[in-house]
């Protein structure tokens, strides 16, 4: 067996062979403080800006939950507002003070982003703060039947904002879950049962930030949409578990129309919430389309 030997240049040749060149001798200044600050020069740039900064920035981030503290992956949208007199902002304090916090054991929860919003506007030098946060929340399921317990999930989402010219915060929260929905029509017109699906709920809740205190807004916006479902999902069935599941789903028939009006009443309940939307989305079993349906409502408004 022949074996063949190849000649490499030195990796300095390599790079040269490929087009790397050597650096210039510069001219511009390399001290900060030398360098001209394009983004903060005083001049009129037409019109000031509701928001400016980043967005799709992945970071691990500890959540408080009811089981103690979880550890998951958030995508976080960082911004201000931007003054007319501005270019831009200096968007590397969004990062710095992103990992400030994580180096501080830093937990999220509504109060700490408000906190994170204000100090963001702080060091931005502008009116407002602003961040959208979203992460998987995990959470577990027992079985209707066996009691066999799994983990489900769910997305969440914190969208926070702090004014500090009127000293007040913005907080709304989300969640984003599936469940089971079997279709009355079918169930009342069929001889051999009703065909059913997969139900994706959305909800966006606005709360009074004044009485957070513990009010566990994860839980209560997961009952809201499952406890409205034909029927809620879960990670481990054995057969009577599947049986019984099937039976719930069975006696709680529910189109996209009544599953968004139910959860509706949910939160209109809620005294911590003062505004929502509802979305039901269901991925039809008998057709190629889906069927939504939506509201929206504020309780200051009606």
């Amino acid at each position: 067996m022949s074996t063949s030997h190849v000649a490499l240049p030195t990796k300095a040749e390599r790079h040269k062979l490929f087009g790397s060149v050597p650096p210039i001798k510069g001219t511009k200044p390399t001290e900060k403080d030398k360098m001209v600050d394009l983004q903060n020069t005083p001049k009129n740039f037409l019109f000031a800006l509701d928001s400016v900064g980043i967005s799709n920035v992945k970071h691990p981030v500890n959540i408080e939950t009811p089981d103690g503290i979880q550890a998951t992956v958030a995508t976080f949208e960082l911004t201000t507002s931007l003054v007319q007199d501005r270019k831009g902002i200096n968007m590397s304090r969004l990062t710095e003070q992103l990992d400030a916090y994580h180096n501080q054991g830093w937990t999220v929860s509504n109060a700490s982003l408000i906190e994170f919003a204000q100090e963001l506007a702080e060091r931005m030098e502008q009116t407002e703060g602003q961040l959208t946060i979203r992460y998987p929340w995990f959470f577990s399921r027992k079985a209707p039947a066996t009691g066999l317990s799994g983990l489900m999930n769910a997305d969440v989402m914190h969208r926070v904002s702090y004014n500090l010219e009127t000293g007040t915060a913005s907080v709304t929260v989300g969640l984003v879950i599936n469940v089971t929905t079997l279709c009355p029509c079918s169930k009342e017109i069929s001889e051999y049962s009703a065909h059913n699906q997969r139900g994706y709920i959305t909800i966006e809740a606005g709360l009074d930030e004044t009485s957070l205190d513990g009010f566990d807004w994860r839980v209560a916006l997961l009952d809201a949409a499952e406890s409205n479902a034909s029927a809620p999902l879960h990670p481990v069935l054995k057969r009577p578990d599947e049986k019984r599941a099937t039976e719930i789903a069975y006696e709680n028939p529910r189109f996209v129309e009544d599953m968004v009006r139910l959860i509706a009443a949910d939160l209109y309940e809620m005294k911590q919430v003062v505004n929502f939307f509802v979305e039901c989305r269901n991925e039809e079993s008998i057709h190629q389309h889906d069927a939504i349906a939506s509201i929206t409502f504020d309780k200051r408004e009606n």
